[in-house]
């Protein structure tokens, strides 16, 4: 089942075309409420037995849900250790954060794209890997991006602080998660109501209504009124039930008016300058704020209520929704393990969204109790038996998105040799004859595809199988996808031509950098590969515990032996980069189970 359902999705990326639409079923750091304290017991039903871990291909496939990508080091230093002890351990480690790393890079000189370097960095060498992770999921739900010619692309530091605010709080509460989101600059721009005036009659202003209508339709609660399993809950006539109508987008902007950059002092009583602004939570002005009450999602925020209480009283209203849990809880799946989750899937992990917190099967518990606790709900999306058990079913698993797939190669081949500042191809690779997806680059706020994504004319679409990756899978993301991996593969920045072309770069902008480095940055070492050349199936073998944990089917084992054969045995390097190219572009490397 588990080599059907890879063959099944990889008939969709090797026959796709352009234009498909898509069918979608969801469609300060002040700290705030965190929520309530709910007394409802925790369902840990889908916890399977907690032994400690020793197979390398089960380990090697929990590294792979669970962070940039699996090494050899990382496999080995997992053996033995108890799963629940594993993830604890994962929540307490130090946070690496990225704005020091942009610091850093405007201190290089560097202008433009460093925000995305600092990602980079973190995601392939952070030794916080699982909050790495997650604070990337987070940002696919909570979307801002730099995508065209933003602002936010020449406020780099506004871009670092969201990712930090994603980083920070992605072992937190939700809720508290929503506030400080709220407030950043990045999201403020982003989605326009940086600076949104209160309405004025008579010259028919009306608030922005942008964030109004997004943090309710794709960051907490969507369109359709959700069961806990994330089932649709229908009226009396079959049909679904919408969870606000335009009238309560109209109440619930009048909330955000009034939030601006920060024009205070900073720590030591100085005026900050532009780019710190954009580098700190945005102030209220109760001049621009609006004073009429506030009308949504069938309550009400009082007139005269100041702008800092009437957003709290917003968020409080929005976080009590029904549909919260099991809205994040899917997505949540769907980043880690399974594109489709089941229905009892979802149910467990929302129960945990909703509880706060999650039992192991050896008794023992993460989660504060307070409903929206993120530790609890990740443990459940990690823990449970449907992601850990080997898949049986044919609806199981995920497109691997390309950044995962780009991370993964680095953090099993480069690790040491991680300077994005000398790579051209890391700067944007958003286009579809690139990796086809960038950080923080997504081209709208629907983020790069959409959760409940069933894609038009093939297989999985006749299933009925929501899947979100196969939105930026067409006819030139596939080979797009092969020719950026093959760069970095074959060591091609090691030619004089990329050195040049970066030397080129660093005298046109004065840098202070040399432009040698460039050769060597994300220079892959084969040296373990390269021990196993002469042995092409222990070379395979290899391979497929590092980078499909074990999934290989025998028909493309064939496939690689044979071309690793057809080479001579002399040939120890690029018989390892045949190897590793070809594993990486088979079905079961590019699908997830």
């Amino acid at each position: 089942m588990m080599r059907y359902f890879s063959l099944l999705l990889i008939s969709v990326l090797v026959a796709c075309a352009d234009g498909s639409k898509s069918t979608d079923n969801n469609s300060p750091d002040p700290v705030g409420n965190s929520g309530s304290e709910t007394n409802v017991q925790p369902d840990n039903s889908g916890d399977p037995s907690d032994p400690k871990l020793t197979d390398n291909k089960q380990i090697s496939r929990l590294l792979n849900q669970a962070s940039f990508g699996a090494t050899s080091q990382t496999i080995s230093a997992m053996q033995g250790q108890v799963f629940s002890s594993w993830l604890k351990s994962e929540f307490d480690k130090p946070i690496s954060l990225h704005s020091p790393l942009i610091v850093k890079y405007q201190g290089m000189g560097l202008k433009e794209h460093i925000a995305s370097m600092a990602f980079w960095k973190n995601a392939i060498t952070a030794n916080d890997q699982l909050r790495q992770r997650m604070a990337f999921a987070l940002s696919q739900i909570l979307v801002i991006s730099d995508f065209g010619e933003s602002l936010l692309f020449d406020y780099p530091l506004s871009i670092g602080y969201y990712q930090d605010l994603m980083t920070q709080h992605a072992f937190g509460n939700y809720r508290e998660l929503l506030e400080a989101v709220t407030y950043s600059p990045a999201m403020g721009f982003y989605l326009t109501y940086m600076g949104s005036e209160k309405g004025d009659p008579t010259t028919g202003r009306m608030p922005d209504e942008n964030y109004a209508r997004e943090i309710l339709q794709l960051f907490t609660i969507g369109l359709v009124k959700l069961n806990m399993d994330g089932s649709v809950v229908l009226d009396g006539q079959g049909k679904a039930i919408e969870t606000y109508t335009n009238k309560d987008i109209t109440g619930l902007a009048k909330v955000f008016t009034g939030l601006n950059l920060y024009e205070g002092l900073d720590s030591n009583g100085n005026e900050p300058d532009e780019n710190s602004r954009h580098a700190r939570a945005m102030q209220t002005f109760a001049e621009s704020h609006s004073t009429l009450e506030k009308t949504f999602l069938g309550q009400t925020i009082a007139a005269n209520t100041g702008a800092t209480e009437s957003i709290t009283q917003a968020l409080d209203i929005i976080f009590a929704h029904q549909n919260l849990a099991p809205f994040v809880s899917r997505q949540l799946i769907q980043r880690f393990v399974t594109s489709h989750p089941s229905a009892q899937y979802i149910n467990r992990v929302a129960n945990a969204f909703e509880t706060g917190t999650y039992q192991f099967s050896d008794g023992t518990r993460v989660g504060n109790q307070v409903r929206g606790d993120l530790k609890a709900t990740l443990a459940a999306v990690l823990t449970d038996k449907e992601a850990r058990d080997t898949p049986t079913n044919a609806s199981f698993g995920k497109v691997k998105e390309p950044i995962l797939r780009f991370t993964q190669w680095a953090r099993a081949f480069a690790g040491n040799t991680i300077t994005p500042e000398y790579m051209f191809n890391l700067w944007d690779s958003s286009a579809s004859n690139s990796l086809g997806q960038h950080p923080y680059r997504s081209p709208s706020v629907f983020n790069f595809y959409r959760p409940g994504f069933i894609k038009p004319a093939s297989h999985t679409g006749q299933a009925g199988l929501t899947m979100p990756e196969l939105q930026i899978v067409n006819a030139t993301t596939v080979p797009g996808y092969f020719n950026f991996l093959s760069f970095f593969i074959n060591g091609e920045m090691a030619n004089e031509t990329y050195i040049q072309k970066y030397a080129e770069f660093v005298e046109t902008d004065l840098l202070s950098l040399d432009p040698q480095q460039a050769g060597v940055s994300f220079l892959a070492d084969y040296a373990n590969e390269i021990a196993l050349a002469h042995d092409a199936n222990g070379l395979i073998n290899h391979l497929e515990t590092l980078l499909v944990s074990g999934a290989l089917s025998d028909t493309s084992r064939a496939r690689i032996l044979n071309a690793i054969n057809s080479l001579p045995l002399e040939s120890k390097t690029k018989r390892v980069r045949t190897a590793v190219l070809m594993v990486m572009t088979t079905p079961e490397f590019l699908v997830q189970l």
